[in-house]
């Protein structure tokens, strides 16, 4: 295995965790802290929404142990445009908010396009050149969630592994499952989890997960997200998934 897993959940305020995922009586302030020792890695799913100032992204970093990773999801003023090579203010305001903060702490960005966008070979690749390979000195790594069909392609496939950014790999009904192998990395967003089985994922499907995980780890870091589905429920898949990794 050349690389390592880092396993998590989308965001960590989540009311019906408490009681369930978090103890009865854990101050809300702490739940960051207590999260990041039960999983690896976290998605910072508020940054689609807005910014913040880089004494949050600070403050998160302190709450969290060494070893701890953050994906960060970019904002949706960046993907979320007619025409994505005019993204580029969006994208410096996105990076600039105060991310570095992070440290070793930054993992890679999920930059989410929407349903209904499709996949313009100039275009996209117009906004893959606007994407930062670095930050404060420390390299950037980026991945692509994309929803429409039309990206099923070799051409994008290879405009992926041009810029070394990841397809993220979706388990969904809904959206095109798409496993290649285009970046020094693997980003997978788990969203079939169900509120009948405790772990979210069967013991089979998560013995089957951990297989997964484990292939794409021998071709480097490998982040795992349980998100979306039965939401109370991933916090257990996620541990579930790690205590098969070991």
């Amino acid at each position: 295995m050349s690389g390592k897993i880092h396993i998590g959940i989308g965001g960590w305020t989540f009311e019906p965790w408490r009681g369930v995922f978090y103890p009865e009586k854990l101050p809300q302030k702490r739940e960051l802290e207590y999260a990041s020792r039960k999983l690896t890695s976290i998605e910072i799913n508020g940054t689609y929404y807005t910014t913040f100032k880089p004494a949050s992204w600070a403050k998160w970093r302190e709450e969290t142990p060494d070893g701890f990773v953050f994906a960060v999801k970019a904002s949706r003023y960046c993907t979320n445009r007619r025409e994505l090579a005019g993204a580029g203010e969006a994208v410096e305001r996105f990076i600039g908010q105060g991310m570095n903060e992070l440290k070793d702490r930054l993992g890679p960005i999920n930059w989410q396009f929407m349903g209904t966008k499709k996949f313009q070979p100039e275009d996209f690749e117009a906004f893959l050149k606007l994407l930062p390979r670095e930050l404060a000195g420390a390299p950037l790594r980026h991945a692509l969630e994309v929803r429409n069909a039309t990206f099923r392609s070799e051409k994008f496939y290879d405009l992926a592994r041009k810029y070394n950014v990841a397809i993220i790999f979706a388990d969904d009904d809904e959206f095109p499952a798409i496993e290649e192998p285009t970046a020094d990395f693997t980003y997978a967003r788990l969203m079939r989890t169900k509120e009948d089985v405790e772990t979210g994922y069967t013991p089979k499907e998560l013995d089957g997960w951990a297989k997964r995980a484990l292939d794409w780890a021998k071709r480097g870091d490998a982040f795992v997200y349980f998100i979306s589905g039965a939401k109370v429920r991933a916090p257990a898949a996620a541990e579930a998934l790690i205590s098969r990794v070991g």
